[in-house]
């Protein structure tokens, strides 16, 4: 039986263009929902206001009320991924090493708002270094390696 070339070229094009798409689709969806992170607070909790605008903690203090979290499961410094001080929201933002953040008052060491944090999780699927570490070389639209699927990078270079 003789190979329909016709056909056989439709059907790579065909499968090809939906290997190409897959890519597209995500860095597209995810980067939707990284422009709108800080109206989402599913995706990046919300910067609650402290009291003052002069942190007057320690860090020994910091720790200590970080510890406190159940939730956080922070229990030294090596579960400390973040430190983020905001003197003029007066705020002190703890990120954990399992993403969840402990907002304290920089004054009162009150805990503000204590809440999981995924921005990054999402960033990582959207520069996709969360399927590998190589596959934001080439397959995610960089200039290094368009011999994958050339495309991306022809229509990423448009925008």
């Amino acid at each position: 039986m003789p190979i329909n070339w016709k056909k056989l070229n439709r059907k790579v094009h065909y499968w090809g263009s939906i290997i190409c798409a897959i890519p597209i689709v995500i860095v597209i969806s995810t980067g939707i929902i990284l422009i709108l992170k800080k109206e989402i607070a599913w995706v990046q909790p919300p910067t609650v206001r402290g009291e003052g605008k002069i942190p007057d903690v320690s860090f020994e203090q910091i720790l200590t009320v970080t510890k406190s979290v159940q939730k956080a499961g922070i229990q030294s410094w090596a579960d400390v991924d973040r430190l983020d001080i905001r003197p003029g929201k007066g705020v002190i933002k703890v990120r954990g090493k399992n993403q969840w953040e402990i907002q304290i008052d920089h004054n009162s060491l009150k805990i503000l708002h204590v809440a999981y944090r995924r921005s990054d999780f999402i960033e990582s699927i959207h520069d996709g270094s969360y399927f590998h570490d190589y596959a934001k070389l080439g397959v995610f639209f960089t200039e290094r390696d368009n011999s994958i699927c050339p495309i991306n990078n022809r229509f990423v270079s448009i925008f």
